[in-house]
């Protein structure tokens, strides 16, 4: 269960609103399966083109982010780096990997369950949309190419 996140700021009226993310999630889950219902029955021109835009974004998009994450995850590991050869932090490489290792198993026992009702999903509309589905491949290797 995704934790809540409440506003909790003391600069402005009292307006303390909860956002439930697991209900947002499954609202946003409930729109993407209605609209590929409806595309679903379109014709094929319509499945193909909504899928192939949608894959063109899906693939833009995750190449910008990527490479964002993976340009501030670079530099902030040269930097780290520099700060400890020059002295100014002092890392503790085995408490360090002992964190990240606790992280790693955390986060692989909280999606083992989730993953197979994701490749169940994926498997039901593809073999259900296949048009949809083959415009959305071509189109993510679109989007990230172009990008």
């Amino acid at each position: 269960m995704a934790p809540s996140i409440v506003d909790k700021r003391d600069d402005g009226p009292s307006t303390s609103e909860e956002l439930d993310l697991d209900k947002a999630a499954e609202e946003a889950k409930s729109l993407i399966e209605k609209i590929i219902k409806d595309v679903g029955k379109k014709s094929a021109t319509r499945q193909l083109i909504f899928g192939s835009a949608s894959g063109w974004l899906t693939g833009f998009v995750m190449m910008k982010l990527g490479k964002a994450a993976a340009f501030t995850m670079g530099s902030g590991i040269i930097a780290l780096q520099l700060a400890n050869s020059s002295g100014y932090v002092k890392i503790n490489w085995e408490k360090l990997t002992r964190g990240v290792e606790r992280v790693a198993e955390q986060v692989e026992d909280s999606t083992a369950d989730k993953k197979k009702g994701l490749l169940k999903k994926v498997r039901d509309i593809v073999e259900n949309n296949s048009i949809m589905a083959a415009g959305f491949t071509g189109g993510f290797f679109l989007g990230v190419a172009y990008s």
